[in-house]
């Protein structure tokens, strides 16, 4: 279905993830790419035939109305604030930028222009924490006792410029906060580099959300397992999603009495029924993108905004500063950062 006006797209970067973002564009309806940025060509042809520029003063030049940065992290800030300063909107990879000074410095650029910008936060696109969220805000679960979440495989050799923290746990910690719809107020972490590099390549890492929910993160890039897990346990049961198969399945507490003498000493919690939902899947990042496309064209669209991706970034910069001092960090009221 038509949205009625195309929009002129520019994308920043050809790497790895910029590829599927530029696959994505490419057949978006409503939207029209127009050119790419990148100094070192289209070696994939990725582009679907779009213009290779090299500065994005050049895509700019372009007229574009939103362009998708997909840069290295560290090129996050000036990019953005090039793009902000020409009056484009933009859907920043995430993290929105490799310091919180950085990702401060975006969002007052974007918001003081009144442009819409984003966060690609992608989890929160996918079919399984989607379903989890809407369940949660419906009370399913009756009161949120802990979040915890494990993400680990194989060191990706494409990532050179960021540790585990920023470039993988910054998946978990906004999802946290998304799924539950609460703010960290402490974490506490610890971190290792086993494989040479001079970034953390392991963390671990508990908070408090300012419900009284405990978070328990665990990270790494050291393990041959791919794993994508995320548990919410409450006063019902437990909901596990996998985000790898986008599969959603419910855990109940036992609603029958057993008459097993022993059993029923233990006042807690007994297993109960297991639903794993049927979910319609659909690609996240195809739909990150209908959703920024929904966004610059002022319609109501659930996307994750910069002043959220920049509290992610805080949080994580938290955990490297907890790691780093051996300490518990809290948060002020304010949300913009650690007491």
């Amino acid at each position: 279905m038509s949205t009625g006006k195309s929009l002129r797209a520019g994308l920043v970067g050809l790497g790895s993830m910029g590829r599927h973002h530029a696959r994505v564009l490419s057949g978006l309806d409503g939207v029209e790419l127009v050119g790419v940025v990148d100094p070192m060509g289209d070696k994939f042809g990725a582009a679907q035939g779009a213009p290779i520029l090299n500065t994005v003063e050049e895509l700019i030049a372009l007229g574009v109305d939103y362009a998708v940065v997909a840069c290295p992290t560290a090129l996050h800030e000036p990019v953005g604030l090039a793009l902000a300063e020409a009056g484009v909107c933009a859907l920043v990879e995430k993290p929105v930028a490799d310091t919180v000074e950085g990702a401060r410095r975006l969002v007052e650029a974007f918001e003081s222009r009144g442009l819409v910008a984003g966060v690609g936060h992608i989890e929160r696109c996918n079919p399984a924490l989607m379903s989890l969220r809407t369940r949660l805000e419906a009370g399913e679960l009756g009161d949120v006792y802990q979040v915890v979440t494990r993400r680990q495989g194989p060191f990706p050799h494409r990532i050179a410029d960021v540790g585990v923290v920023k470039d993988l746990a910054t998946h978990d910690i906004d999802l946290t906060g998304w799924v539950t719809g609460r703010q960290y107020v402490s974490i506490a972490a610890h971190t290792v580099s086993k494989s040479g590099r001079e970034h953390e390549d392991m963390v671990s890492a508990v908070g408090r959300l300012d419900d009284g929910t405990m978070v328990n993160h665990l990270v790494n890039w050291l393990s041959p397992l791919k794993e994508r897990f995320t548990s919410v346990t409450g006063e019902r049961g437990c909901f596990i999603a996998d985000t790898l198969t986008a599969d959603l399945t419910f855990h109940s507490n036992a609603a029958v009495t057993t008459e097993w003498e022993a059993l029923r000493a233990f006042r807690g919690v007994s297993e109960g029924d297991m639903i794993r939902y049927a979910i319609a899947k659909r690609e996240p990042l195809l739909v990150e993108h209908e959703l920024f496309r929904d966004a610059v064209l002022g319609k109501p669209a659930d996307i994750c905004t910069l002043r959220q991706g920049m509290r992610t970034v805080e949080v994580a910069a938290a955990v490297l500063e907890s790691a780093a001092e051996g300490k518990t960090l809290r948060f002020d009221d304010s949300r913009s950062g650690a007491a």
